[in-house]
């Protein structure tokens, strides 16, 4: 809605007609915020927080990689012709699906080698991920992209982008806040784990209520998504996005219930 935060008078030097934008300042928002977060629980749980604190630095790094992959993938047509567009991050263009994939796998690597609890850091960050998320789905909407799908006249939410030529959205046209409606749901999704995370009954099943809640909200809000930036679409209707969604369900109740029953006691 606001995609320029500021912009630099031409007369400054150096820096003259420069522009700050919205998006660009909630994320790195929500990164600092995903860090504080997860140092403050680690010094809470008693684990090495300088170890926790480097691992954060590879998933961000890890995460920005895997997300514009999936980005270049499923939504550039023909990207095969010209291999530089991976790096043409300016542009525009990450999916968080990509990025959760990098850090899980990054995270699997990292705790391997430095002999940490895969599943007692994940339950760490796991809140911190949905909150900064959360300002991640407000830049989105401040930038106009992952909008919503043209609402009709009578719907109860709707927003209507003004003519920008900053914003990614289409203007003049009623559509759904899609980015505030994830927005609102991922910081549902941080209250509720910061009150359970004191509840669980093992080590990654904050994580792995994590990995329930989102993608069913995701699944869901992607029904509220432009089909031009829901990427590759299967008959028409499914999003490669619901697809993650539903794998990334199945694999975390699997793994569930495979705990559940070793922790059980045998009769």
């Amino acid at each position: 809605m606001f995609p320029l935060l500021f912009k630099f008078p031409e007369s400054i030097p150096l820096i003259g007609g420069k522009a700050i934008h919205t998006y660009g300042v909630l994320a790195a928002t929500g990164f600092l915020v995903g860090l504080a977060w997860v140092r403050y629980e680690s010094k809470r749980l008693g684990l090495p927080v300088q170890k926790i604190v480097d691992l954060f630095f590879y998933i961000v790094a890890s995460a920005i990689i895997f997300s514009r992959v999936l980005y270049v993938v499923t939504i550039i047509p023909n990207w095969w012709t010209d291999p530089l567009v991976f790096f043409k991050v300016w542009e525009g263009g990450l999916i968080f699906y990509g990025g959760l994939i990098g850090a899980v796998v990054t995270s699997l690597w990292y705790c391997r080698k430095h002999r940490l609890s895969f599943l007692s850091v994940a339950d760490i960050f796991s809140p911190g991920i949905a909150l900064g998320h959360v300002f991640g789905r407000l830049g989105c909407f401040s930038a106009g992209c992952c909008y919503g799908r043209e609402a009709p006249l009578d719907a109860l939410f709707s927003v209507t982008f003004p003519k920008n030529e900053y914003s990614l959205a289409p203007a003049g046209h009623a559509l759904y806040p899609n980015q505030l409606f994830e927005a609102v749901v991922e910081l549902a999704i941080f209250f509720f784990l910061l009150l359970f995370r004191k509840r669980k009954k093992f080590e990654g099943e904050v994580f792995l209520f994590y990995i329930v809640l989102y993608p069913a909200a995701r699944a869901f809000l992607e029904i509220y998504r432009e089909a031009e930036v829901r990427g590759v679409l299967i008959g028409g209707v499914v999003s490669i996005a619901q697809i993650i969604s539903v794998l990334w369900m199945v694999v975390a109740l699997v793994v569930w219930l495979g705990i559940l029953r070793r922790k059980s006691p045998a009769k």
